[in-house]
């Protein structure tokens, strides 16, 4: 694996350091009056979840690791397992539902996920940036109210609760951003 020194680490890079995989989360590089520069990165464990600040001098060698992605099909969920496919080999991988988080459900049957390996390890699983869901509940469309910037609360088909527009109404199809939670258009 290829060494960086300190003042190179970026934001999304994967370091190994104190013997875990941690991804630089924020990076601000800081040049004190006094002393030498030195770059203070958040990292986040990628196995655990904690998180750290760390400080790195220039001259400090950390080692980046190049984590393997690979675009997998999500088959279905099996005792908080989640079931892909692999759509080169055809394999069928169990992973810890617990990869997804919060936006565990935006995962629907079928969809197309990037994994991301440290090995044989699976460490990170991302959805698309946006989904089709459909409003189950929300309050009629009201004529005339065209205010800018006024929202009403919606509860999707998975039962997550977003803020959408007031002409969208119930039943209808809408994109929402995996990453944000926000109504982004309708479908």
């Amino acid at each position: 694996m290829p060494k960086i020194n300190g003042n190179e680490i970026r934001p999304g890079n994967v370091l190994e350091h104190d013997g875990g995989l941690w991804a630089a989360v924020k990076v601000s590089h800081v040049k004190p009056g006094k002393g030498g520069a030195f770059a203070q990165v958040e990292l986040k464990n990628l196995r655990d979840g904690r998180k750290l600040n760390e400080r790195f001098r220039s001259d400090d060698k950390v080692e980046r690791v190049r984590l393997e992605q690979k675009d997998q099909q999500f088959l279905y969920e099996s005792d908080g397992r989640l079931v892909v496919m692999d759509m080169e080999t055809f394999e069928q991988v169990e992973l810890d539902a617990e990869l997804l988080g919060e936006r565990r459900p935006f995962l629907q049957d079928g969809m197309t996920v990037t994994v991301e390996y440290f090995g044989e390890e699976a460490l990170n699983m991302a959805l698309p940036q946006k989904v089709v869901c459909k409003i189950v509940e929300t309050e009629p469309v009201v004529k005339g109210q065209t205010a800018a910037n006024s929202f009403k609360p919606a509860v999707l088909d998975n039962g997550v609760r977003v803020l959408v527009p007031p002409f969208v109404g119930q039943d209808e199809n809408i994109v929402v951003n995996t990453e944000t939670f926000e109504y982004s258009e309708r479908a």
